[in-house]
């Protein structure tokens, strides 16, 4: 099947030089393995590792591949795999953002003090703290005028409004709440990083620090903030679909992906541009339904272990993610401000000479990389039913970048998906929950994590290299 451009389009076509050849599936098999022999490898090594890790912990364990193990295995790593997915922007420009571990710890906090103080953040907070953190909103949202983040300086207003409201506890309104406090972050990082000058690197490792100490301030040294007693937020990752809901996100999934894919496939048939053979496009819709049929099925059988309580549907986790998946993937592939990121990602300086604002681009990858870690906050404080002084610490950044980067996302910028840190999530939580069911220590478990970031780190530099010598 082929597509018949006019005359007029022929010529613009061959004028600006576009290969309108057709590809048979034979030849489209023969220049995806180029490009893998050229370094393009994309998420396929942690697809590949993926599968292997889930196939070895099968065989040692024989709780792994249980139905409520799998549940459990997906809520887990849901949140590091959110900031992830946030932190993909950052990379994407070859910086870093090392507070955003933190920064999420702070959103939590907020939310939850929120909360448990009845929505009172001035006797949560004291007069002079809170009188700062609103101060602090104030600025940032100044600075987002300044820098024309709109987004980021009304959402800093939004939070400003919350908290001199008083407004009584909500959990929307507190969900909402986390979102603004780490949008505004996310301005005062990317407005040090751009508009200062100054290294990410040594931007958010101070920023990291100085999180840590706010967290500690709001919740106090041995304190914890309780959230599994509101219903709403302890379901985000605890809950369950019901059996109907789960499939019809099913059928929502399988029947969205084949639309916008077909749908794709079509347009640039109909314009004479080169696509990928029907057959192949045919069999990535069947690849995904296969997927997904099979899943829900699974996760819609009762998966309790008490005879007297029924636990079945498709974790709400799944659905967060999917959204957040298709989103960013939108975003970074349908939309100018995408393109611009790609742009000032593989070459600061020609995009700036092709007339994009790149201060404007760096710093607003750090607000989308605060907010999403906000929404990651939300999801490993709803697992846990709590917010203490460790909120967003210890090794959660250290996984959230990991697996942007297991995933398939470049540290040298330019190349990566908000897919690959989904990916390099279901890597990271794998190992963390395959190594808990065998009873290895932290101590394996850290060796053994650090090793598979180290692995996918030296991937990515082996496979720059090889590109760049083609």
């Amino acid at each position: 099947m082929t597509g018949t451009a006019s005359p007029r389009s022929e010529g613009a076509i061959a004028d600006f030089g576009i290969d309108t050849t057709a590809q048979s599936t034979g030849e489209a098999v023969r220049d995806y393995a180029a490009r893998l022999r050229g370094g393009d490898l994309g998420s396929l090594p942690a697809v590949l590792g993926l599968t292997a890790l889930v196939v070895v912990f099968w065989a040692l364990s024989d709780g792994f591949m249980t139905l409520d193990n799998t549940a459990n295995l997906l809520a887990q790593g849901a949140g590091k795999m959110i900031i992830a997915m946030g932190l993909v922007f950052v990379l994407l420009l070859g910086e870093i953002d090392l507070s955003a571990g933190t920064a999420s710890g702070v959103c939590a906090a907020v939310m939850a003090m929120h909360y448990v103080r009845a929505g009172n953040l001035l006797g949560g907070m004291g007069n002079t703290v809170f009188y700062v953190f609103v101060g602090g909103l104030v600025v940032a949202a100044l600075l987002a005028l300044l820098m024309r983040i709109w987004a980021g300086s009304v959402l800093a207003l939004v939070a400003v409004g919350i908290a001199l409201s008083g407004a009584a506890p909500n959990p929307w309104l507190e969900m909402l709440l986390a979102v603004c406090v780490g949008a505004a972050i996310g301005v005062i990082t990317g407005f040090l990083v751009s508009k200062i000058g100054m290294p990410s690197f040594v931007v958010t490792l101070a920023l990291f620090i100085t999180w840590q100490g706010v967290i500690l301030q709001f919740i106090g040294d041995g304190g914890v903030f309780g959230i599994g007693t509101q219903p709403v937020l302890f379901s985000v990752a605890n809950g369950n679909m019901s059996v109907a809901g789960s499939w019809v996100l099913c059928g929502v999934a399988v029947a969205g992906y084949a639309l916008v894919v077909l749908g794709e496939h079509l347009i640039r048939l109909n314009r004479g541009l080169v696509t990928a053979p029907t057959p192949i496009v045919l069999a990535k819709i069947a690849a995904v339904a296969a997927v997904a049929v099979p899943a829900t099925y699974a996760l819609n059988l009762n998966r309790s272990q008490n005879d007297f309580v029924v636990i079945q549907g498709v974790p709400y986790v799944v659905p967060i993610v999917l959204v957040l998946l298709v989103a960013g993937t939108y975003v970074l592939n349908r939309t100018r401000y995408g393109r611009h990121i790609y742009a000032v990602g593989g070459n600061a300086e020609a995009a700036r000479r092709a007339g994009i604002n790149v201060a404007r681009i760096r710093a607003s990858v750090f607000v989308v990389a605060s907010s999403t870690a906000a929404l990651g906050a939300i999801v490993y404080s709803s697992k846990v039913g709590s917010v203490d002084p460790q909120a967003g610490g210890l090794n959660t950044l250290l996984f959230a970048v990991g697996a942007a980067v297991i995933g398939g996302t470049s540290l040298f910028g330019g190349r990566g998906k908000v897919f690959h840190a989904v990916v390099g999530g279901l890597v990271l939580a794998v190992v963390e929950n395959g190594l808990g069911l065998l009873k290895q220590p932290a101590a394996v478990v850290n060796i053994i994590t650090g090793l598979v970031l180290l692995l996918a780190a030296t991937v990515d530099a082996l496979s720059r290299r090889r590109a760049a010598s083609k």
